[in-house]
């Protein structure tokens, strides 16, 4: 059967309610705790996602749980791009010397990659609604804990471009809203936004940024995806969704804007400028603490008729994240022997939240070549953050971490 192509986030709760696995609620709930406290609940016992119709004081519904089983996930995207990275590593590792007989061989690889990539359009449903000034309160933003400092876009897709050279990367940096016109965002220089913004701050110059909230199921996992620096994330999600992503100019001059996004909040990070952010309790299980962090100034406001605003909590694990994690894992898993020469295999847990603790099996045959291995994983992009790290050039099964340490 043909995999159905979900070019929004309805394509996708359309697909879930046929296939049973979408509960919708009528009664009125909180941002403010309540449906953070009802996805936990719901996630804990491996329920449905989650389509709650009226949300106290906001006019937009707001949906959680999307991705929290590895079912939705192969309802989302089934096993077509995990195929693709394979082919473009067996290509990788057989290719040389390149002859006809080769090249024809793979010529469905390099007609898919032809498809890869983004296609201008004159309008989309992004443009429906416009709101100047902007009212961020009008926004479900949720606060799921009673230690969070605040309400926070919990699913938040950042976009911004290198003030020079003007590359582009789209990441899930948290965002908190202090006014109806400002929001702090988490930026650490190591990340693809951060990064943007120190060089826009070393010629004093705003950064600006456009938050995307909702869109096509592609376009919210490749913000999460631990990409290297130099690959775009939107590539990342054309791939996902197997053909060019669709982008619209924005009347009002900037950034491109995602033609089937929920919502696009534009502005800048002006320089210099910080404000204290969190608490929040994050993915570990843990309140991340208080600190001083950018400040993201908001111009104007887009939305679709009859927007959805889709959220998601975090928590000691397994939460949603934990679902997420893992098949991004499974997915990108293929090009880890390619970008890092000596790693075979590389697994991160998801149950200590996948920062925490990875186990990866290299090669060990001269001295030291193990050692210098796991320095290269540890000097790569979000594994940098990694705390425990457990190597091996043994024959377990590093993804049964039972197995792992019985091994070591």
């Amino acid at each position: 059967m043909k995999k159905t192509q979900l070019y929004d986030l309805r394509s996708f709760l359309d697909l879930l309610e046929k296939e049973n696995d979408l509960l919708v609620i009528e009664e009125e709930v909180d941002p403010f705790l309540e449906i953070a406290e009802i996805h936990r609940r719901v996630i804990y016992n491996q329920g449905p996602a989650l389509l709650f119709n009226k949300v106290k004081n906001s006019s937009f519904p707001v949906v959680t749980n999307l991705f929290g089983s590895a079912k939705r996930l192969d309802l989302a995207f089934g096993s077509r791009p995990q195929e693709f990275v394979r082919d473009i590593v067996h290509l990788a590792e057989t290719i040389m010397p390149p002859t006809p007989a080769k090249l024809w061989e793979n010529r469905k690889l390099f007609y898919d990659a032809a498809k890869i990539g983004l296609k201008n359009i004159s309008t989309g449903p992004i443009l429906e609604n416009f709101q100047v000034p902007p009212k961020l309160s009008s926004l479900p933003m949720l606060t799921s804990w009673h230690s969070d400092g605040g309400p926070f876009v919990t699913l938040p897709l950042v976009y911004t471009e290198h003030p020079l050279n003007g590359s582009h990367n789209l990441g899930m940096y948290r965002i908190q809203r202090h006014s109806d016109t400002t929001t702090g965002i988490h930026w650490q220089i190591h990340k693809g936004g951060g990064y943007h913004y120190f060089e826009a701050e070393q010629i004093n110059e705003p950064l600006p940024l456009t938050l995307f909230i909702g869109g096509p199921p592609a376009l919210m996992l490749s913000a999460i995806a631990p990409l290297p620096e130099d690959i775009p994330e939107l590539m990342l999600t054309s791939l996902l969704l197997g053909s060019k992503l669709p982008m619209v100019k924005d009347p009002r001059g900037g950034h491109r804007l995602v033609a089937q996004a929920e919502f696009a909040v534009k502005g800048v990070v002006p320089p210099g400028l910080r404000h204290p952010e969190g608490p929040f309790g994050d993915h570990y299980g843990y309140n991340s603490l208080e600190h001083d962090y950018p400040v993201f100034q908001v111009s104007h406001l887009y939305h679709r008729n009859k927007a959805i605003y889709p959220a998601t909590v975090v928590g000691r694990p397994r939460q949603e994240d934990f679902f997420i994690g893992d098949y991004l894992q499974d997915l990108l898993s293929p090009l880890f022997p390619l970008v890092m020469k000596g790693v075979r295999e590389l697994k991160t847990f998801g149950e200590t939240g996948f920062h925490c603790l990875a186990a990866a099996r290299v090669a060990d045959r001269y001295p030291r070549e193990a050692f210098a291995a796991g320095l290269r994983i540890l000097g790569e992009g979000q594994l940098s953050l990694t705390k425990f790290l457990i190597i091996t050039d043994g024959t377990p099964d590093i993804t049964d971490f039972k197995a792992l340490w019985t091994h070591v």
